[in-house]
C-alpha cells in the first residue's frame, strides 16, 4: 500500500430532497487499501459509491479522490475508476465484445485487452453472443470485464461477487479482489468474507457512520449490530 491517500473524506453529506443519504462521513484511505462497507438496505452505501465515482454531487463537506478535489474535478478522476455496480452498464442486444470494444474506444484502451479480459472472465467462447442471452452470472462476469478494460487505479464495487457461483467468483477475483493490487471500495452483506479481505471497514446506519476501524480488529457482532 502507498503512503498517499487513494481517497479522503471529510464531513461528507449528500441528501436526496430532505433525507440525508450520508451525513458526515469522514475516513482517509491509502492508496492499494481496500475499504469494505456495511450497512442494511437504505443506509448509503450505493450512493457513497456514486459520489466516489464523480456520478453524484456532495452537497457538503469534502472529497477528494486519487488527489483530485470533487466535484470540481471529476473529469481527472472519471477514466481512472472502475465502477461495478448493479447495473451492468452493457448493451443487452450487443454481444460482450461488441460490448467491450465499445468501451475500449471510449477509454482508450488496447483493442487486444477485448478478447484478454473476455478469456480471463470465461466468455470467450460466448463472446459473439448477444448479452441478452446470458446468465445473470455470466452477465456479471461481463461487467467484471468492462470495469477493468482501461486498467483503474480505483475500483468501486457494489456486492461484486452477486450472482457469482463459486468457480466464477474465483474467475474474477484476480481482475477485482484484494490480490489484483488496485485501491478497492467494496460493500458488502458478508461479514466475514468481506472483513477478510479488507483493510478498513466503514459502517454506515441510515447514511450515518456508525463504525469505522481496521478490519483486523472488527468482529462480525459489531457488523450484525448495523442491521439490528
Amino acid at each position: 500500500m502507498g503512503d498517499s491517500p487513494a481517497i479522503e473524506l471529510a464531513g461528507l453529506t449528500r441528501r436526496y430532497g430532505d433525507r440525508d443519504a450520508l451525513n458526515d462521513v469522514t475516513l482517509t484511505l491509502p492508496t492499494g487499501a481496500t475499504l469494505v462497507v456495511f450497512g442494511p438496505n437504505g443506509a448509503g452505501k450505493t450512493t457513497l459509491l456514486r459520489v466516489l465515482a464523480t456520478l453524484l454531487r456532495p452537497h457538503a463537506g469534502q472529497v477528494r479522490v486519487l488527489g483530485h478535489a470533487l466535484p470540481d474535478a471529476g473529469w481527472a478522476v472519471r477514466g481512472h475508476v472502475g465502477f461495478l455496480g448493479h447495473a451492468s452498464l452493457l448493451y443487452r442486444d450487443l454481444t460482450a465484445r461488441e460490448n467491450l470494444r465499445f468501451h475500449a474506444k471510449l477509454h482508450g484502451a488496447p483493442a487486444a485487452r477485448v478478447d484478454e479480459l473476455l478469456d480471463r472472465v470465461g466468455l470467450l467462447a460466448r463472446a459473439d453472443d448477444p448479452v441478452h442471452t446470458y446468465s445473470r452470472g455470466m452477465v456479471q462476469r461481463a461487467a467484471v470485464a468492462r470495469a477493468v478494460l482501461h486498467d483503474p487505479a480505483l475500483l468501486l464495487l457494489d456486492e461484486p461477487t452477486a450472482n457469482l457461483d463459486p468457480h466464477a467468483a474465483e474467475l474474477v477475483e484476480p481482475l477485482i479482489g484484494a490480490s489484483s493490487g488496485r485501491t478497492r471500495v467494496v460493500t458488502s452483506h458478508d461479514p466475514v468474507g468481506g472483513l477478510r479481505d479488507a483493510d478498513l471497514a466503514l459502517g454506515l446506519r441510515a447514511g450515518r457512520q456508525e463504525l469505522l476501524a481496521p478490519a483486523a480488529g472488527i468482529s462480525s457482532a459489531q457488523i450484525g449490530a448495523l442491521y439490528a
